[in-house]
């Protein structure tokens, strides 16, 4: 097992690593820009380093920086966290290349994930069932006109290096589908440096829905069930719950099978998720994530299964000795994302936290680096806590995450809570009715 893992992250993932690290008896190192020298990370590792200015290409995207902080403290392994460099394959081979355990999947299945047009092509190939589309770039207007054609109207172009909503564009008519296909191709290009397009069917109301695995790198794989993470902002997750409220039995062990059989055969190593579009009882891949995701305490509450630990382990060359039947399912979890932002308007709102007060009791947890008298700085991402309630069914859940929202107290800065227990009170979403554009009308019309 690691003696020391440092963690190239921030905020409450990074806090996150660094207390599954210490029941594990692993000794932590806290790496930090100079705008969070006083975080609560880096006051509960063992060692911290700072590696730069607050810039996040300065400091946590120095991939230099990092290395030489892992070197001096003498660190054995890398926990990447999310987000960051957590899906950066040079980075991989730099760590590797320096004799330090990167903790999560080889470059390889890195840069192959994080093609989509290459992404796409192997889950087919592995049997996973895909959006109708391209087989691969469209280089030309006239092939995209063509494509769009067979698979019908509307269609969606996206950027094949993309992520988080850009480089996307829908196209509703033939007449649209020229601009498009060019806007696509300039946006992923300025974003990504590669305009490489492909093409889907657009699906008007899908669900996003996501299909939690494990493996140890030899084909051992099990599926921790799905999460549901339909409600959300301009692509950005706001609130996800596990299990989904669409999904019946027969549906969910189907397609956790396959999923895993196709994780298996790839040899993949480490944690992962393979997210689908769902609509008409239809899954359809759009991407695999190949790191811990920000809504993975969902799926620990329902599995009791500690993900970070099990990712470390795995890492550590320990084969997976959980089968598929040791997994139990037990109720429900929904997770409430908590941005330093306004509610109404979404303007970040970072500056000093006054008072922190978090929700307690049964089934309930809080994902957080936050205190009183720690200072938000406005260089990062806005996700400042996350919520996470777990009942013994989906009724339970909500009223537990209703209490658990009232006793919720930041003061000094905007936050989203506002936005949650709105959605709290709307009767499409207790009934579970929503789909991935039910937010944003949400938004827009309260």
């Amino acid at each position: 097992m690691f003696e020391k893992i440092l963690i190239a992250n921030r905020g409450e993932i990074a806090l996150r690593v660094h207390r599954a690290c210490r029941e594990m008896g692993i000794k932590t190192v806290a790496v930090h820009s100079t705008a969070d020298a006083d975080a609560m990370d880096v006051r509960l590792a063992d060692e911290s380093v700072c590696i730069g200015p607050p810039s996040s290409t300065e400091s946590y995207l120095n991939i230099p920086s990092i290395i030489a902080a892992a070197e001096v403290t003498n660190a054995d392994a890398i926990h990447p966290g999310y987000g960051f460099l957590s899906e950066n394959a040079k980075f991989v081979d730099i760590v590797t290349a320096h004799g330090i355990k990167f903790i999560g999947p080889s470059a390889d299945h890195i840069r192959l994930m994080g093609d989509k047009i290459a992404a796409k092509d192997t889950m087919k190939k592995l049997g996973v069932p895909c959006v109708p589309g391209s087989d691969g770039e469209i280089k030309t207007l006239e092939e995209a006109e063509r494509i769009a054609k067979d698979i019908g109207y509307p269609v969606i172009i996206k950027a094949s290096a993309g992520g988080g909503g850009r480089g996307m564009k829908v196209a509703e008519t033939a007449d649209a589908l020229s601009e498009a296909f060019s806007s696509a191709r300039s946006e992923s290009k300025l974003a990504f440096g590669d305009d490489a397009v492909y093409m889907e069917k657009y699906l008007s109301g899908p669900r996003h829905i996501e299909i939690q695995i494990l493996a140890d790198g030899k084909g051992n794989v099990v599926h921790l069930g799905e999460r549901d993470c339909s409600l959300q902002r301009r692509h950005q997750k706001a609130l996800e719950e596990s299990p989904s409220p669409a999904l019946k039995d027969e549906l969910r062990q189907q397609i956790g099978a396959t999923v895993a059989k196709a994780i298996g055969d790839m040899k993949y190593e480490g944690v992962g998720t393979i997210e689908f579009l769902f609509e008409n009882d239809e899954f359809y891949f759009i991407e695999m994530n190949t790191r811990l995701q920000v809504e993975h305490p969902v799926t620990e509450m329902v599995t009791g299964i500690d993900l970070v630990q099990a990712q470390i382990n795995v890492a550590a060359g320990f084969p997976l000795t959980l089968k598929q039947e040791d997994i139990v399912f037990s109720g429900h979890s929904i997770e409430c994302r908590i941005t330093a932002e306004d509610p109404v308007t979404f303007a970040a709102s970072p500056g000093p936290v006054h008072e922190f007060h978090v929700p307690g009791g049964l089934g309930v947890r809080v994902d957080s680096g936050l205190y009183s008298g720690y200072s938000v700085p406005p260089y990062y991402d806005s996700l400042i806590a996350k919520l996470i309630v777990h009942g013994k069914d989906r009724e339970e859940c909500l009223m537990r995450l209703g209490r658990s929202l009232e006793e919720f107290v930041v003061s000094g800065i905007k936050t989203t809570l506002p936005l949650h227990q709105e959605l709290l009170l709307n009767e499409d979403f207790r009934k579970g009715d929503y789909n991935i554009h039910w937010l944003e009308k949400f938004i827009e019309d309260r």
